[in-house]
């Protein structure tokens, strides 16, 4: 039984990370760790060739489950859908693991579907043979391929003629980092003295939708949200730069942008679920 749970305990951590990946949650992640080391001692070490490719293959196909199951909660009408469990719930265990892997890569992996995250997951994060993960998903190994390159085309955005992309994006990564910093005179240089920021009836506090006019405004609600932007991360949002907030692990509101040379012309702050699912996010 020593050797057995050393011999798991080496690939522990490969376990957790490729588990985090696919599903965005550490207490999920722990989960199927958990579910691969019950099948390891049920099974043993001496049956098995290849100890690492088996056990991630029994950790993959533990997400693919738990990730079919979540997408069947997401298609049931709110009242239906589970609570989630926040006894289990480790804040700073989430922020680290979300640190380490990227907010916004975890918000465009959980717009893939089971079967893409996977092949995406296990292949370009992992570099495991298609002829694997074909085993996993229950497709060809062609079949696994193409839905791996449609995943890395979601992921990365597809690619772009825009050559005004990196001004823009470093225009919006100032923004964040005097919203994080509440640097006043940062944010004053980047907004345009007509600057409007629109903001939908979700994001709050108020139930109407929110209309800021003006540098002095706009900043000071930036200031404001100073704690949102450092849970905030820098993205493509329908092939802009923008900014998404996340929340448990969750996309929580989005930030799209208008750039006029070096200045914010107009902001517009998305948290209605409907058009955040309408959205197209890729990492840049």
């Amino acid at each position: 039984m020593d050797a057995l749970t050393e011999r798991f305990e080496q690939e522990r951590p490969r376990l957790r990370a490729v588990a985090y990946r696919m599903l965005g949650s550490a207490a999920e992640a722990d989960d199927a760790v958990q579910e691969a080391w019950l099948r390891f001692h049920r099974t043993g070490a001496e049956e098995i060739d290849n100890v690492p490719a088996w056990l991630t293959t029994v950790v993959a196909r533990v997400c693919l489950s738990l990730l079919r199951t979540r997408r069947n909660h997401r298609e049931e009408p709110l009242d239906t859908r589970p609570e989630p469990d926040d006894d289990r719930r480790d804040p700073e265990q989430e922020a680290e693991l979300a640190d380490t892997v990227g907010l916004a890569l975890l918000v465009v992996l959980d717009a893939l579907g089971p079967a893409e995250r996977v092949a995406f997951v296990l292949h370009d994060m992992f570099a495991v043979p298609f002829d694997e993960i074909a085993t996993v998903i229950g497709k060809t190994p062609a079949a696994t391929r193409q839905l791996a390159s449609r995943a890395r085309r979601r992921v990365r955005g597809g690619t772009t003629a825009d050559a005004d992309l990196p001004r823009r994006r470093k225009v919006v990564e100032a923004f964040l980092a005097a919203s994080r910093g509440g640097d006043f005179e940062a944010l004053l240089a980047l907004l345009d003295p007509d600057v409007v920021l629109h903001a939908d009836r979700f994001v709050g506090p108020s139930p109407a939708p929110i209309e800021l006019r003006g540098v002095e405004s706009v900043r000071r609600g930036a200031i404001l949200a100073s704690e949102r932007a450092r849970a905030s991360e820098l993205a493509l949002v329908d092939g802009a730069p923008g900014l998404l907030m996340v929340r448990e692990g969750r996309l929580a509101v989005v930030l799209a942008f208008r750039v006029d040379g070096d200045r914010i012309t107009g902001i517009e702050v998305i948290a209605d679920p409907e058009r955040l699912a309408g959205l197209e996010l890729a990492v840049l």
